[in-house]
């Protein structure tokens, strides 16, 4: 569970609750991703299909909830997913760690974390075994819509904002920049007042001092738009770029231009909304 921190949970109420629950369970996952709900606007869950090896596809549902204290490892945020796939437990103790480190490590709302966070993945393989590799890939593919949700859900947010880092020394190099970018307060308030002040997206990666970073191969992007060239500020017409910044989803790219290194992070914008939620949230 996630709620105020040192307020002990009602201990006797969630004992007497959980007596007579198993004749109330429901097949609609959103149920339970409402029930576990604290400051989430709506419910997330995602359902997606898995081939089998006779053309019978498994199931796999994953259901979420956090909005806000999420940075990695998750924080407060609660993932479960479920699948009728049989595969053995060393291989999807391994999927999950790998597809959790791309997705859900990946994403931040506040860069606050907390002492309650969990994401498990329960398979009861009554739909027969299937490809891990398949997989794999249906549960990155189902995660990293959820931890998309979970971005443009955050406390206060209005935009989601997407990261791609490229050219890094290394995929490790790469996170470390993707993710000073998405946490960025200025980056967020740049991207939620839609102020072209991109000199803070060079700013983000200088301060990350322990990456490989040559400022005169750095090139930045916004929806696709030129905004950093050479470690420079590039020539860009301000109501485009401003336009693109108060797009639904905002597009970052960053290219190191010192290897092969890639990285993808999630977060938004940062608003008075964010504020609002936060300064009374005890009292309240």
């Amino acid at each position: 569970s996630t709620g105020v921190i040192g307020v002990p949970l009602p201990i006797e109420r969630i004992e007497s609750g959980l007596r007579g629950m198993a004749a109330l369970l429901q097949a609609d996952p959103l149920v339970g991703a409402r029930g576990m709900m604290t400051t989430d606007s709506h419910p997330k869950a995602i359902s997606v299909e898995i081939e089998g090896p006779d053309g019978d596809p498994a199931v796999l549902t994953v259901v979420a909830k956090g909005s806000g204290m999420i940075a990695p490892n998750m924080a407060t945020m609660l993932a479960y997913a479920f699948t009728d796939a049989r595969l053995d437990a060393p291989t999807l103790d391994a999927v999950l760690r790998r597809v959790v480190a791309r997705t859900f490590n990946m994403l931040s709302v506040d860069t606050d974390t907390s002492t309650s966070d969990t994401c498990a993945l329960l398979a009861n393989g009554l739909a027969g075994p299937v490809d891990p590799l398949h997989f794999e890939a249906a549960l990155t593919e189902a995660c990293e819509a959820m931890t998309e949700m979970l971005a443009r859900d955050g406390e206060g947010a209005t935009r989601l904002l997407r990261v791609v880092v490229r050219g890094a020394a290394t995929d490790a190099e790469a996170r470390v920049v993707a993710r000073a970018l998405v946490e960025s307060p200025l980056i967020k308030t740049m991207v939620h007042g839609g102020d072209p002040n991109v000199g803070r997206i060079l700013m983000a990666v200088g301060k990350c001092v322990d990456v490989a970073v040559d400022p005169e191969r750095v090139h930045a992007t916004l929806g696709g738009l030129p905004v950093v060239a050479g470690g420079r500020r590039a020539e860009f017409d301000d109501g485009t770029v401003r336009a693109t910044l108060l797009l639904d989803t905002v597009e970052l790219s960053v290219d190191l231009g010192v290897g092969s290194g890639e990285a993808r992070a999630w977060g938004c914008d940062l608003s008075r909304g964010y504020v609002d939620e936060n300064a009374a949230y005890y009292s309240s």
